[in-house]
């Protein structure tokens, strides 16, 4: 099974920007330990990480045109503004699990509160950290194997 992990602005600097929300892991060590827990469990992942708006609708197209069993997407601040997201989303027939390293209805700026992509997606997983991500691999995982 071969699942795509998509993440989104600034992601490059986990470990070094408002470890307070993120922590102190790097994006490396969060990528470690996400192909660690899919070898352990069977998964093909691949994991792209971008700043780039078009470039993560470019991302899902790829996981649709290479038949992916599903795309995690942590696509950060794009999370709340970015209708082109959310439309490629609905575009693809792929599962689409969104996660979030820190919980951004709690966060304490408003925009952040409203997700416009969630609606799109088969779950939504925030505030567990790297956890939210090996969650979303479970419940990929878990449709793969129920079909």
């Amino acid at each position: 099974m071969d699942i795509l992990v998509i993440n989104g602005p600034n992601l490059n600097l986990l470990g070094t920007r408002q470890t307070d929300i993120y922590g102190n892991k790097s994006y490396e060590e969060l990528c470690n330990e996400i192909k660690h827990y899919a070898e352990k469990k069977a998964v093909n992942v691949e994991i792209q990480q971008t700043n780039l708006e078009g470039i993560i609708i470019d991302l899902l197209h790829y996981a649709h045109d290479k038949k992916m069993a599903g795309v995690i997407l942590n696509a950060a601040a794009y999370t709340h503004s970015s209708y082109a997201i959310y439309d490629a989303i609905l575009a693809i027939d792929v599962p689409v699990v969104e996660v979030h390293i820190s919980d951004p209805k709690t966060r304490k700026e408003a925009f952040r509160h409203t997700s416009i992509i969630e609606p799109a997606c088969i779950k939504t997983f925030s505030g567990e950290g790297l956890n939210s991500y090996l969650k979303a691999m479970d419940i990929l995982r878990g449709l793969k194997n129920a079909a």
